[in-house]
């Protein structure tokens, strides 16, 4: 256990989702939820009164949304680390977040264990961006720099950035999994290097070996390496 817990900030305007994540993550020992709040504006409030280490933030709520409420936050106080905590139907969303300086998102169908995972990783430096809104990032500031390069130069090199794990479709989790098997790293150690649960872990490297073909570490290790996954 961390001897000073993360300080965490949770923004939705719903009352229900607000305080049944309050319980929920309060229970973590590492995680010490410092303030409640129904929309951007009083979360920037919040913000200056507690400097939370991370938010997790909703997007739609009325005075100020998620997005405009991430921009504001992340101009004021750029170490503060924000998630987006949405829906999967406002995906489209999620990359105006991201624009706007957020971490990654996490989706509220999310298991507590994953969520409590995630606030976590961000926490320690990590991102929480899947590959498919990475490249339509990359797009998009490539395409604000120069349209005419936007559908060949921007497209072609985050299609061969993402193309040697979208072959196997690994997720984000997966390829970080992955690569601590290759470092040699037990179950346990992978565990706590990424805060899942042992159980989480094998069910990770199960998936791993399906989508790769391979029936054990060593192949594992030795398939990513020979085609430059690692």
């Amino acid at each position: 256990m961390n001897p000073t817990p993360l300080k965490l900030l949770l923004v939705d305007d719903q009352d229900l989702i607000r305080e049944s994540l309050h319980i929920v993550l309060g229970m973590d020992p590492d995680i010490e939820v410092v303030g409640l709040a129904e929309n951007g504006r009083i979360a920037i409030e919040q913000c200056e009164e507690h400097r939370p280490d991370v938010v997790l933030m909703d997007i739609h709520m009325p005075v100020m949304d998620g997005v405009e409420a991430t921009r504001k936050i992340k101009a004021a106080w750029p170490q503060i680390r924000v998630i987006i905590l949405t829906t999967f139907q406002e995906i489209t969303y999620v990359v105006d977040a991201l624009g706007a300086g957020a971490e990654g998102y996490l989706l509220k169908a999310i298991h507590p264990k994953d969520l409590a995972a995630g606030i976590k990783w961000v926490h320690q430096g990590g991102t929480l961006i899947p590959q498919d809104i990475a490249r339509m990032l990359v797009q998009q500031a490539r395409g604000a720099a120069d349209p005419a390069i936007r559908d060949s130069d921007a497209a072609k090199s985050a299609g061969e950035e993402s193309a040697r794990t979208d072959a196997y479709g690994l997720s984000e989790r997966e390829v970080q999994v992955l690569h601590c098997i290759a470092d040699g790293l037990n179950n346990r150690e992978i565990a706590e290097k990424l805060f899942l649960s042992e159980g989480t872990v094998k069910n990770y490297i199960s998936s791993i070996y399906s989508k790769m073909d391979v029936r054990d570490r060593v192949q594992a290790s030795k398939k990513a390496h020979e085609e430059g996954m690692l």
